[in-house]
């Protein structure tokens, strides 16, 4: 009720609605053009159609540190939480999940060849020139997967013959101590012909605090959240050369380094593991290019190579001082990518314009554990997959007012190698390939030059990782290499209007068919063995809603936003009629206003709101698995920038004012009352 109230309350404020992003701000000349990506339909303006970019000056005055808080700035995406004891922090975009929406560094594609369980805390904001996001529709261009939407993570290109800047942040809990220190920057430039930068950035936090309100437990007792220390940093460094107006050859290099430990669940005893992971390091290396072969004609392509390299530790007890039970092991993974894209467009006619890509990756995966009751250290166990694209869209203009655009690809895997180790011997599994058609559609109508309306269709599929055709998730399931891709066919239709030059409103509907979802399936071996599971394509089900947004600039020194998402997600488990798609709320709500106060102060007050989602108890002796709805929240936010200079500028932060006590996910409290300050210098 508290959260319907305010709701309705907002909805004076936040008015009709927008899809859209959060900033109607132009994109910042720092953009890297070459890493942007044309994860949807454009319009001739070249105009996301039912996506939204979020630039860095939205994620800086929010205070988003990490690319899954970003996301909550915008319609139809959220944040969570994986609960258990891997402390990973997760995005949903209309309900679809990491592995069913991609992420992509400047194009690139971030994929871990085991699980692709992508950890989107370890990804930080602070050298980002925007945030790409693309909600149902994602075109064919941009490669395999993505299913339910795609990320782009765009980093920055200098602008001026010598310019950088230097952040240095902190943050503190309710109590005024310390909890985190945070270090970014960048330095470059450019000449008519060549340009080069180096930017990084660095987040080491030592512990978060829980609300005042929190009732301890055996495994935790308030105040400080137990291990929930972590520490990441991204170096990134690229060159350029534009030897033309029309031509750009770049040569970037990315290493991205985390550490964290793992939060335990608050009462499940029976099920606590002592996890932490010293390591979880990603490595590129990537040329990008754009050549304009005719006056009719460009050349797009992108070459990597990636490396993934993670470990995880588990211990003996909560202090992580010892490995000598059985439970207690070393795994490592130690993976590497290369591949690339190759996009060709040409202008068949006045009206018309054809695009043509081909997308192909090697994915080599190396595992090994060592445990220590026994005492083994397994060989290296090698997986070895191709996955290949090959696509075309099509884009006719009727009139200066209608786009449409077409697309069409054929999707194919084709593993190689899979190996394991059991039972101190080597398992050779089944050698599967599969293959996917996908297809869509958009239709684009600018009715004034103020107005936009478009409808759109998408029918994509996505293969199965490794883990779910071949994981025995520690002896409680079996494989299943012949599962095949699961399919999604998204609908949507929305538009925007500047009511006035000051007004902008924004919206959709959406409604997608959930095909052949990969779930988990029981499966009656008998003894010994009993009941297990088995990934299969049993889940058929809908996710259907609205997203709506607004943004009004009442004066020269107040601005009004806001952005809000209705989301219903049904989805079928034949064998379990109490089964329920976890943590996505039906109702999410942001408000925000921009407040300026003379020359050199700007408030940012602002809102996020959430109804309800569901989640699943832990799997443990004690407590059997159930499904639950978690409580709604509102949090309570306020940003101040003071132009120090023209050149210096403090942003001071809280967030969570009210020390609201809330959970995402079952046994997993969040983080209370805080606050933080990011300085940052330019020259």
């Amino acid at each position: 009720m508290l959260f319907r109230g305010f709701l309705l309350a907002s909805s004076l404020l936040a008015g009709t609605a927008h899809a859209q992003a959060v900033s109607s701000q132009a994109m910042s000349s720092d953009v890297y053009a070459l890493g942007e990506v044309r994860v949807t339909a454009r319009d001739r303006a070249g105009a996301m159609v039912g996506g939204s970019v979020i630039p860095s000056e939205d994620l800086r005055r929010f205070d988003k540190v990490s690319i899954d808080q970003a996301l909550d700035l915008i319609p139809g995406a959220v944040a969570g939480n994986s609960g258990g004891s891997r402390n990973e922090r997760l995005v949903y975009i209309r309900g679809f999940d990491r592995f069913q929406a991609t992420l992509s560094i400047d194009g690139v594609r971030v994929f871990l060849p085991a699980d692709n369980r992508i950890d989107f805390a370890r990804f930080l904001t602070a050298d980002l020139s925007e945030v790409q996001v693309s909600k149902g529709y994602v075109s064919v261009l941009d490669g395999p997967g993505g299913i339910g939407g795609a990320i782009n993570l765009v980093t920055r290109k200098p602008s001026e013959p010598f310019e950088g800047e230097i952040r240095l942040g902190a943050g503190f809990d309710a109590d005024g101590s310390l909890n985190s220190d945070a270090v970014s920057g960048r330095i470059g430039g450019r000449t008519d012909r060549f340009y080069a930068q180096v930017s990084g950035a660095r987040n080491a936090r030592t512990h978060w605090a829980l609300p005042d309100s929190y009732r301890s437990t055996t495994l935790e007792n308030g105040g400080y959240r137990d291990h929930s220390d972590s520490e990441d940093w991204r170096v990134n460094a690229k060159v350029g050369f534009t030897p033309n107006d029309t031509d750009e050859y770049s040569l970037t290099y990315t290493r991205q380094k985390g550490e964290k430990n793992a939060p335990f669940h608050v009462t499940d005893t029976a099920s606590t593991r002592f996890w932490t992971w010293p390591y979880w390091n990603l490595d590129s290396v990537a040329l990008l290019t754009k050549t304009q072969v005719a006056d009719n004609a460009y050349v797009k392509t992108r070459f990597y190579r990636n490396t993934f390299e993670n470990g995880l530790f588990s211990y003996d007890n909560a202090r992580q001082n010892t490995q000598t039970l059985g439970r207690a092991f070393r795994s490592s993974y130690d993976d590497v990518a290369y591949g690339g894209n190759v996009e060709l467009g040409v202008g068949l006619t006045a009206s018309n314009t054809l695009k043509a890509a081909a997308f192909y990756r090697r994915d080599k995966h190396v595992e090994w554990q060592r445990t220590f009751a026994p005492a083994l250290t397994e060989p290296r166990q090698t997986t070895t997959e191709d996955t290949t694209s090959l696509a075309l869209e099509d884009t006719q203009h009727f009139g200066a007012r209608v786009d449409l655009v077409v697309g069409a690809s054929y999707d194919h895997r084709d593993l190689s190698m899979a190996q394991d180790y059991n039972s101190n011997a080597f398992v050779y599994y089944p050698l599967t390939d599969d293959g996917a058609w996908n297809g869509q559609a958009a239709l684009i109508w600018r009715p004034t030059d103020a107005s936009q309306l478009h409808a759109s269709i998408s029918s994509r599929a996505r293969f199965p990782t490794l883990f779910e055709r071949y994981s025995s998730r520690f002896g409680t399931a079996i494989p299943n290499p012949s599962v095949k891709a699961e399919r999604a066919v998204n609908y949507e239709v929305g538009g925007k209007v500047e009511l006035t030059p000051a007004i902008s409103v924004e919206g959709a509907a959406f409604y997608s068919d959930v095909q052949d979802a990969l779930i988990q399936i029981p499966v009656a071996l008998g003894p010994p063995f009993g009941t297990v599971s088995q990934t299969r394509n049993a889940g058929d089900g809908e996710y259907y809603g609205v997203e709506a947004a607004i943004t009004a600039q009442l004066s020269p020194s107040l601005t009004l936003g806001g952005n809000y998402t209705y989301l219903h997600r049904a989805l079928t488990d034949p064998t379990n009629a109490a089964f329920r798609p976890t943590g996505v709320p039906d109702h999410k709500l942001f408000v925000h206003a921009d407040w300026r106060l003379g020359r050199r102060l700007t408030l940012t007050p602002n809102i996020e709101a959430a109804s309800t989602r569901w989640t699943v108890t832990s799997s443990s002796l004690v407590s059997p698995v159930r499904h639950y709805r978690t409580g709604g929240y509102i949090l309570a936010n306020l940003s101040a920038q003071v132009a120090i200079t023209p050149k210096i500028d403090l942003m001071l932060g809280a967030r969570n004012l009210l020390d609201q006590r809330y959970q995402l996910v079952d046994g997993f409290p969040e983080e209370g009352r805080n606050f933080r300050a990011d300085l940052r210098v330019r020259f």
